[in-house]
């Protein structure tokens, strides 16, 4: 694998209370950088405060940037803004450096240049770093494969659907685990064609089909549908936000896995599904984010 060491880039970033004030900054921060001059990051933090990185090509007017986050976010938010130059770094080298291989029951997601370590009883999911979420070592994508190994050791899912797919990573195991098709879908174009290569790469890319879709907006859901199984590793608000189009598109005792929530946001969101007649079967936290299990109650 050839080095692909990056040139140093300058950072700043800063710290704001809620969602609401993150979009603000990153909406405005994106507006004046054009594309190729900053890149803006905003995350959520387990202790629900935000982080929002932007990325500078070129030495930014620092004065300016204190000016544009003062207005969208407030002048005490301003106080937390910090500076820095992140060093050139071969980032290949670091991720796979950093991606060992991640045991999930049968399951173990690696790396290309981990193939050989995957035990002979196990499935191997290959992965790469990639513009896609989802490699297999954060806590929620773990905590999917963990219960889809529980589901899987008694019953048989007929139809299976992965929606908010990402790299593919549980789409892929469901094919390879029961050699059946596996629809899966993505709001994002990239994730759309990175999933369809890693489901190739694993020898069950005519068991994926991956479509682009938001929601259940597409017809291809009422087709290959009602589903006996759905997982979705969102985030807490678009779950939330999913839970009756997804309850009619659920067969009769349908199984649900939702993650990519945090353990504190886990109550509104089973709330949400228990009121639409899923009921709570499994509850796994894993570094600070909780992965559910329900089952449709008929």
């Amino acid at each position: 694998m050839t080095s692909t060491a990056t040139p140093a880039t300058h950072k700043a970033s800063f710290t704001v209370a809620d969602e609401a004030t993150a979009r603000q900054a990153v909406d405005v921060l994106t507006e004046v950088f054009f594309e190729g001059d900053a890149a803006v990051a905003a995350f959520e933090r387990p202790d629900l405060l935000w982080d929002v990185t932007v990325h500078f090509a070129d030495p930014p007017d620092q004065d300016l940037i204190r000016e544009l986050i003062g207005g969208a976010a407030g002048p005490q938010v301003v106080q937390t803004l910090n500076f820095a130059v992140v060093e050139a770094k071969d980032w290949v080298k670091a991720s796979l450096d950093d991606l060992v291989p991640v045991p999930a029951g049968r399951f173990v997601v690696h790396g290309s240049h981990d193939r050989s370590r995957v035990p002979d009883n196990k499935l191997g999911i290959e992965i790469e770093a990639a513009l896609a979420f989802g490699t297999g070592h954060h806590g929620t994508t773990r905590g999917c494969l963990l219960l889809l190994d529980h589901i899987l050791k008694s019953r048989v899912p007929r139809r299976v659907l992965d929606l908010g797919t990402g790299t593919g990573v549980l789409a892929i195991a469901a094919a390879k685990a029961q050699h059946r098709s596996v629809l899966a879908s993505d709001i994002d174009p990239p994730s759309v064609a990175v999933a369809r290569e890693n489901a190739r790469l694993n020898g069950v890319g005519p068991l994926v089909r991956v479509i682009r879709a938001t929601g259940f907006a597409a017809e291809d859901f009422a087709k290959a549908g009602p589903f006996d199984l759905v997982l979705a590793n969102i985030l807490a608000n678009p779950l939330r936000q999913l839970a009756s189009p997804m309850q009619r598109h659920l067969a009769r005792s349908a199984d649900v896995i939702l993650s990519g929530l945090l353990t504190t946001q886990a109550r509104s969101v089973i709330a949400a599904y228990r009121a639409r007649g899923l009921v709570p079967v499994r509850h796994l936290r894993i570094e600070g984010w909780s992965s559910l299990l329900l089952r449709k109650s008929d």
